[in-house]
């Protein structure tokens, strides 16, 4: 995926890139990102050498009657679709303090000064919660980021301060980067159903939704932090054209070219669709990848959503 492939490239030069100070060259940057599974990172690209260098992604675990799966860890997505359809108790929880200690501790182990720890909004999670629990009970030095968003919307961001660290920048300057890359996205999303969001608790009574529970098709979005509703729609049909409609219309209204995203759970195909239908009205390629399972718990099978994030960051090279 040539996404991938540029992404992967700009890390390695960045890493590569000619010394500017007095003495060796650093092996590695000598800031480390964590972030949680919540942030739906393409594999590929979390798992690349010259990305892991620097990047820890901590599970959230996913309950299906009962059972605990790692996100990222365990086969989740298969567990989770059959939850899904066949109605089973699921819930989600955030990572332990414990996992996120382990992971600063590891960190600091390698020999990196710092860490800027990029997370899911603390409106839908405690995950900014435990850490900040475990930061405080570290010797390296831990900045805690609640980009206010989720999926890739946060993923940008991590991608952010990622290629921030990898430029050399200090802990100040990557924390930064994710901060304003955060800030930048927009969260749309489409569910069949409002049921598994009211059962999470994911949306509030409120919202004037859950009146209407079983007789709309509604377009979400994700504002200051929590789950919105932007528009009520009777078909489902209806629902993902205006999904469609609402994208094109964030994308044009922007002065820059944004990086975008489309998320599927159990329906890859129609995002497929989706996708190639922005990509017409985009300048960069849109990445298509599942929905994480802790969040596809909360918005069921069918979901589609789409991020429109930041300009991909300007780094020094």
């Amino acid at each position: 995926m040539a996404w991938l492939e540029e992404l992967v490239r700009r890390s390695r030069a960045l890493l590569n890139q000619p010394v500017r100070f007095p003495g060796p060259k650093p092996a590695r940057p000598s800031v480390a990102v964590v972030t949680d599974s919540a942030a739906a990172l393409p594999a590929a690209w979390a798992k690349e050498p010259v990305t892991a260098l620097c990047l820890q992604v901590v599970p959230m675990p996913v309950m299906v009657s009962g059972q605990i799966y790692g996100e990222g860890v365990d086969d989740v997505p298969a567990a989770l679709a059959l939850g899904l359809a066949e109605g089973k108790d699921l819930k989600t929880s955030r990572p332990s303090p414990g996992l996120f200690r382990k992971a600063y501790e590891e960190l600091a182990a390698q020999g990196f000064d710092a860490v800027v720890s990029v997370h899911i909004s603390s409106d839908l999670s405690g995950t900014v919660e435990a850490a900040s629990l475990a930061a405080a009970h570290v010797d390296i030095p831990v900045e805690i980021v609640d980009t206010r968003t989720v999926a890739m919307a946060e993923g940008f961001a991590v991608i952010s301060a990622v290629l921030a660290a990898q430029a050399g920048k200090p802990a100040a300057e990557v924390a930064a980067a994710a901060r304003q890359a955060a800030e930048a996205g927009q969260v749309l999303f489409y569910v069949p159903s409002l049921e598994q969001l009211r059962r999470g608790g994911r949306i509030s009574p409120a919202s004037g939704y859950l009146g209407t529970l079983l007789s709309i098709k509604p377009i979400l979005g994700i504002k200051d932090g929590a789950v919105v509703g932007l528009e009520k729609i009777r078909t489902a049909a209806k629902a993902k054209a205006r999904l469609q409609q609402l994208a094109v219309r964030g994308i044009e209204e922007l002065d820059y070219a944004p990086q975008l995203a489309v998320h599927y759970f159990g329906n890859e195909s129609e995002a497929r669709e989706l996708a190639d239908e922005l990509a017409a009205h985009a300048s960069n390629e849109v990445l298509l990848t599942p929905l994480p399972s802790v969040l596809a718990a909360h918005a069921g099978l069918g979901v589609l959503a789409v991020v429109i994030g930041p300009a991909m960051a300007a780094q020094e090279s």
